[in-house]
């Protein structure tokens, strides 16, 4: 089996950490179950460019025991736990392409190692595994029946490669499913970016001045999360409907230009590129911590802050000091990447139990109807995302009610009234 990770010694750590995770996967579990009776993904060979953590290989086990002939490589240089990488390989019979730190090279060596197995399906976080596809292999691409993209950043990559002409099959916008969306972006970056800020800097957030930007779902769930731990919250956006959202919730909302003066922690999510710039980074107080928990580092405009720096020290683990050129000093986490994965593990497991739940049953989807659709962008089905819900509900115990015979005729009549 070829593979590429960074010590098979630790898969035994890695295999215990992936158990650990199973524990909190109800969901996956029950979809196992089923895959391993009726092997749905018989014969398809499935590439997968995600992060490479423990929740990551629950879900590469449910695909195997689904039939699938799977590889996986990372999605992201820092996200990749060396011992689960390991533990996938030499426990679990998975070719993984990963290791925590790797270059930009070797990062897009390890893309086209899954891309030699000639994908059926293509399973994305951040649209890199579709991107090189199209760009470095297009022969390749007449073999693939549809792909799945896990991220906000990947699906908007997507839609405009949709819109261009340039996407060759359809995916499947899992980021977009009601049971990945809400509950993942929100409580799960929510609590996992303040985690790795944390267990990078061990500083105080009550009392701070937090500055999110970006109020999509995920920016969101880190300024609740932010407040919660006594932090006053400035919201910085470009959509007004999100900016009015953010105030009516109790946030202060004003431009970067502004945030930039008097913010001591700053978090970017948009995915979109250079949200904070060098303009921005002279007006930071002395001591202000920056991080980024979009899909790429591309919001923190690096290459600006280095123009605009004396000296570069890297003073912790994930946290390197920039000496600016009017003497005051800015802090960046884990290089301007994911700070929820790099310097912490990512979002808890009993979140991406729905994420990747919507994952394996999508890949089922596009095996039954990947013919049928067209070159574009779907939305998760509904029967699937309901079905993820029903799951996780049933996995936590709780019951709810169900609509009368008279009560379904009452929603779809026109002439009842009141």
């Amino acid at each position: 089996m070829n593979y590429h990770v960074k010590d098979l010694d630790l898969a035994d750590k890695g295999k215990l950490r992936i158990e650990w995770a199973g524990r909190e996967m109800p969901v996956l579990k029950q979809i196992k179950e089923r895959f391993e009776r009726e092997k749905p993904l018989k014969g398809i060979r499935l590439g997968a460019c995600l992060h490479v953590t423990t929740e990551t290989a629950n879900l590469m086990d449910v695909l195997k025991a689904g039939g699938a002939e799977v590889a996986l490589c990372a999605s992201n240089p820092l996200s990749t736990q060396d011992d689960v990488a390991a533990a996938l390989v030499k426990h679990y019979e998975i070719p993984v392409f990963a290791i925590r730190g790797e270059d930009r090279d070797t990062y897009y060596q390890h893309i086209k190692a899954v891309l030699d197995m000639n994908p059926h399906i293509t399973m994305d976080d951040g649209a890199d595994l579709i991107s090189t596809l199209h760009a470095e292999y297009p022969e390749k691409i007449e073999n693939v029946i549809g792909g799945t993209e896990e991220t906000t950043t990947g699906v908007i990559r997507l839609r405009a490669m949709a819109k261009e002409g340039a996407l060759k099959y359809p995916v499947i916008a899992v980021n977009d499913a009601l049971t990945k969306h809400l509950f993942d972006n929100r409580y799960g970056t929510g609590q996992s970016t303040i985690d790795g800020i944390l267990r990078a800097t061990n500083r105080l957030l009550a009392g701070s001045i937090f500055v999110v930007a970006g109020y999509g779902w995920c920016g969101k769930g880190v300024a609740m999360r932010a407040k919660g731990l006594g932090a006053r919250v400035v919201v910085t956006e470009v959509d007004p409907l999100k900016a009015i959202e953010a105030v009516m919730d109790g946030y202060d909302v004003m431009p970067m230009d502004e945030a930039a003066e008097i913010g001591d922690f700053f978090c970017t999510l948009t995915g979109d590129i250079n949200v904070i710039r060098k303009e921005h980074f002279l007006k930071m107080k002395d001591g202000a911590i920056v991080s980024n928990s979009g899909h790429f580092n591309v919001e923190l405009d690096l290459d600006g802050l280095k123009e605009v720096s004396r000296e570069v020290r890297r003073v912790r683990e994930n946290v390197d000091e920039y000496t600016l050129v009017n003497r005051k000093k800015v802090y960046i986490l884990a290089e301007g990447r994911l700070v929820n994965l790099a310097a912490a593990e990512g979002h808890p497991s009993a979140v991406m139990d729905m994420s990747f739940a919507n994952q394996a049953l999508c890949a089922e989807y596009l095996v039954k109807h990947g013919k049928e659709l067209k070159n574009d962008v779907y939305k998760v089905p509904e029967h699937i995302d309901r079905s993820v819900a029903e799951m996780k509900l049933h996995a936590m115990g709780i019951k709810i009610d169900k609509l009368t015979p008279e009560q379904e005729k009452y929603l779809s009549s026109w002439e009842m009234g009141t």
